[in-house]
């Protein structure tokens, strides 16, 4: 039997469901839930959290896949209180983000770093009993300086890959598929020996380029389609992101795919800046499954299809056996 780290321990990885690959319960920065906590209500926020993870609950969704790192201001104790009061699992996450320390950035090895993260899965996060189940990195188009990485993100990555291979735990990333960024993870992570079918390349519904998400697949990836609904600062919209979803199936990739929405985040942030995200969707953390999902079946996909992109890639992704 093979399970997955979950908020409330291990958990058969057959037990999964219907998996949502790419959220956040809050985000803030790093350290500022534990040095700064009046920001915060955190018990409004258990409640704003858990009501709408069970609403996706309600809706059908098993399964969430947190990737809040430190420097997202991941805040463990939020996370345990939400996930006492939940109908589903959640998935935490080590490594690192866009953020990253100028501690770790100046000071730290790949190989001092790695061992920070497999310290996550197995030993527990913050000095709690909690074990990350997946490895967060992120590469962005300021990563890239003369078509090479920056020194620092090159450090995350190589050391994430290998936490992932230290302790077969996979890796969800980050990146601008507009850009073409995942193409430089790739090549780390190829470098590094990793195992690619371990990789979930992030926010590849964000491009409608067949061509660069079909050489991701080719390398071994899951594609990220994380970012639902869309449609922000003239992005794709949600139509059209499917649609392209729809393309992929059809050139034979349904077992490569994974879906999300990078929805939660929940900060101290002015009431109408909140009001604008929940404008955009309304549904939360429930959008693919009342409207990504109906809008495929329309469009010709099947069922079986279906199940492959939410249920049985997440449970292959994880599945470390």
């Amino acid at each position: 039997m093979t399970t997955v780290n979950t908020m409330l321990g291990p958990v058969n990885v057959e037990d999964l469901g219907f998996t949502l690959m790419h959220e956040h319960i809050r985000e803030s920065s790093a350290g500022v839930p534990q040095v700064f906590p009046d920001l915060f209500d955190h018990e409004s926020d258990v409640v704003r959290c858990s009501d709408a993870l069970n609403k996706a609950a309600s809706n059908g969704v098993g399964t969430i896949v947190d990737v809040t790192t430190m420097d997202l201001g991941r805040d463990i104790k939020l996370m345990i209180d939400v996930a006492n009061k939940v109908n589903m699992n959640i998935i935490p996450a080590t490594g690192l983000w866009l953020d990253i320390p100028r501690a770790i950035a100046n000071g730290c090895t790949v190989d001092q770093l790695a061992k920070s993260f497999v310290r996550e899965i197995e030993q527990g996060i913050e000095g709690t009993n909690v074990k990350a189940g997946v490895i967060k990195v992120a590469t962005d188009v300021q990563h890239i300086v003369e078509g090479k990485l920056v020194e620092h993100n090159e450090l995350v990555l190589r050391a994430a890959s290998r936490a992932s291979i230290t302790t077969g735990v996979p890796i969800s990333t980050h990146t601008s598929s507009t850009a073409k960024i995942g193409n430089y993870q790739v090549a780390i992570f190829e470098d590094e020996g990793l195992n690619m079918d371990k990789v979930c390349i992030g926010h590849s519904n964000d491009t409608d380029d067949i061509g660069y998400l079909s050489g991701i697949v080719d390398k071994g990836c899951i594609l990220g389609m994380d970012h639902f609904p869309g449609g922000r600062q003239g992005s794709l919209n949600w139509e059209q992101r499917v649609n392209v979803i729809k393309q992929l199936i059809d050139l034979g990739m349904a077992d490569k795919i994974t879906v999300s929405h990078d929805f939660g985040g929940w900060r101290p942030v002015l009431p109408e800046l909140e009001n604008t995200r929940d404008t955009n969707n309304p549904d939360g953390y429930s959008f693919v499954s009342l409207n990504v999902i109906p809008r495929l079946l329309e469009l010709g996909a099947s069922q079986e299809d279906i199940d492959l992109i939410t249920i049985e890639n997440p449970r292959k992704f994880f599945d470390i056996s």
